[in-house]
């Protein structure tokens, strides 16, 4: 989990699509074989997909989850744009050409075994390949809360597993990470059965301040979703001196730190700077980002 993926670690492969599933509001899970980023990939790594063979230019796609074992690495995308539309058309048996793992990803301190986990939209892949690996190391006590104002990509269930001070009737959860024994609560100001009904934020607040001040100081955050909602988690984290941990989306041509088109700037200790998201991120801590 403390490895960073550097571009000597980038394999470029033929990758079989295993399944390739439609949900709500133009939402896919795709699941491919690709071998050798799955056994490398990482918490907060994507992969840089060629949507379709008349369509050259890549798509940075968050991995959700894999398997080193069986060779398979699963996204969640949302078809937005002619790329991932085209993708979305792609069907189980066809091979697409996948870049990856890239970027660095999420760092866990094992002085912080309370982490939280915070995804909002298109930003839940990545928390749940970091719940994925959590919930095989029994020192950390993960909480995870997903956010979304359309229809969950998913069928959500009453959640098995109590967390207490929840507000009342805040129940639904993933059955994943339910079956996963990671408590997990989902959030929408869509109104959507058994969820918080406010933002992410709203809730992860109500939980810090349901702990004891020696629990809240074993937190840290860790965050993927629109820049509005990381802007947010960052200040949440500011608020109860928290460390944070943010992976952020930017518009990307060569996905390996090339054109440096996806340059963010981040706060350094000698000052501002120019990085790039691809390889020098796309996690940060959130004091560089928000700053």
């Amino acid at each position: 989990m403390n490895q960073h993926t550097e571009r000597d670690s980038i394999f470029l492969e033929q990758a079989e699509i295993l399944s390739h599933s439609a949900r709500e509001e133009e939402q896919y899970i795709l699941r491919v074989h690709a071998p050798q980023c799955a056994a490398h990939a990482q918490p907060g790594s994507f992969a840089h997909i060629t949507c379709h063979p008349m369509q050259p230019l890549r798509r940075p796609i968050s991995i959700m989850r894999c398997s080193p074992r069986e060779g398979w690495v699963e996204f969640l995308y949302k078809a937005v744009g002619v790329g991932t539309q085209r993708l979305s058309r792609r069907e189980r048996g066809e091979s697409i050409s996948l870049l990856g793992p890239i970027g660095k990803g999420f760092i866990l301190d094992p002085t912080r075994p309370r982490p939280l986990l915070i995804g909002g939209g298109v930003g839940m892949p990545p928390m749940i390949f970091l719940a994925d690996r959590l919930h095989t190391q029994p020192d950390y006590k993960p909480f995870v809360i997903l956010g979304s104002e359309v229809p969950f990509p998913f069928q959500t269930r009453p959640s098995q597993l109590l967390i207490p001070g929840m507000p009342a009737g805040v129940i639904a959860t993933l059955p994943l990470l339910d079956d996963w024994h990671i408590p997990t609560r989902l959030a929408s100001r869509q109104g959507f059965p058994g969820c918080f009904q406010g933002y992410v934020t709203d809730l992860a607040k109500h939980w810090l301040d349901t702990l004891e001040p020696e629990q809240r100081q074993e937190v840290e955050l860790f965050a993927c979703g629109p820049h509005p909602m990381l802007e947010a988690v960052a200040k949440l984290a500011a608020d109860y001196a928290l460390p944070c941990q943010v992976s952020v989306e930017e518009f990307m041509a060569c996905g390996v730190g090339g054109c440096a088109g996806c340059t963010l700037e981040v706060n350094t200790p000698e000052g501002p700077a120019m990085k790039r998201v691809c390889v020098d991120g796309p996690v940060f801590r959130a004091e560089q980002v928000f700053f």
